[in-house]
C-alpha cells in the first residue's frame, strides 16, 4: 500500500511539474486566455478614429462585460461597454446616429463606436488625465469635476486612492490594471 501511495505522490508531483514548467514557457497563451482581445479589428477601428488607445478600451471592455455584448448592469448599463441608454442617446445625438435605441448598445459594433468615442470625449474633458476620464466613466462627469474642485491635488491630477466613491475607486483601479496587463500582452515586442 505504501509502494502505491508514493508512487502516486510521485506522479502527482511530476505533473505538477509539468503543468508548472508548461505556463512557465506558455504564459502570453495563458495571459491571452485570461485577457483575451475579443473584436480587436472593431476596437482598433474606433480607437484609431477617437485617437485613443485600443488596448485602453481593450481594458474597460474586460472589466465592464468581459467582453460579453450581452452584459446589464443593475443599473440598466448595456453591452461590452455598459453604457447607460440616457448616455447612449446622448453620444448618438453627439455622432449624428439616426434612430438610436438603447438595445444597439448589445450590438458589438455600436457600443464600441461609442465607448470609444466617450471616453475620447472625457480624455479631453479632463485634460489627459486618464484615471480622471476613467472615474468619470464610471462615476459620471459631474461627481469627477466635484473632487477636483474641492481637493488641491498637484496639478489638478486624480488620485485613484483618494476617489471618494469606493465603487468608482475600485473601477479606476481595475481598469489601469487591466491596462497595464494588455499592453504587456498585446504591445509589439521588438
Amino acid at each position: 500500500m505504501a509502494v502505491i501511495y508514493q508512487k502516486r505522490k510521485k506522479l502527482v508531483t511530476i505533473l505538477l511539474i509539468i503543468i508548472f514548467l508548461a505556463l512557465l514557457f506558455n504564459i502570453e497563451n495563458l495571459g491571452s486566455y485570461l485577457y483575451p482581445y475579443h473584436h480587436q479589428h472593431v476596437i482598433e477601428k474606433y480607437a484609431a478614429q477617437n485617437g485613443v488607445d485600443p488596448l485602453l478600451l481593450a481594458a474597460i471592455i474586460k472589466q465592464e462585460s468581459n467582453f460579453n455584448p450581452g452584459a446589464r448592469s443593475p443599473k440598466g448599463a448595456r453591452g461590452l461597454m455598459q453604457i447607460m441608454p440616457t448616455t447612449g442617446d446622448w453620444i448618438a445625438q453627439q455622432l449624428g446616429m439616426e434612430s438610436f435605441h438603447p438595445d444597439q448598445l448589445y450590438e458589438v459594433e455600436p457600443s464600441i463606436r461609442m465607448g470609444a468615442w466617450y471616453v475620447s470625449h472625457l480624455l479631453k474633458q479632463f485634460n489627459g488625465d486618464l484615471q480622471a476620464a476613467l472615474a468619470a466613466y464610471n462615476g459620471g462627469q459631474g461627481n469627477v469635476r466635484k473632487w477636483l474642485a474641492e481637493k488641491d491635488w498637484e496639478e489638478n491630477q486624480l488620485q485613484t486612492s483618494e476617489i471618494p466613491f469606493p465603487e468608482t475607486r475600485n473601477f479606476v483601479a481595475r481598469v489601469m490594471k487591466n491596462y497595464k496587463i494588455y499592453s504587456y500582452l498585446y504591445l509589439e515586442k521588438p
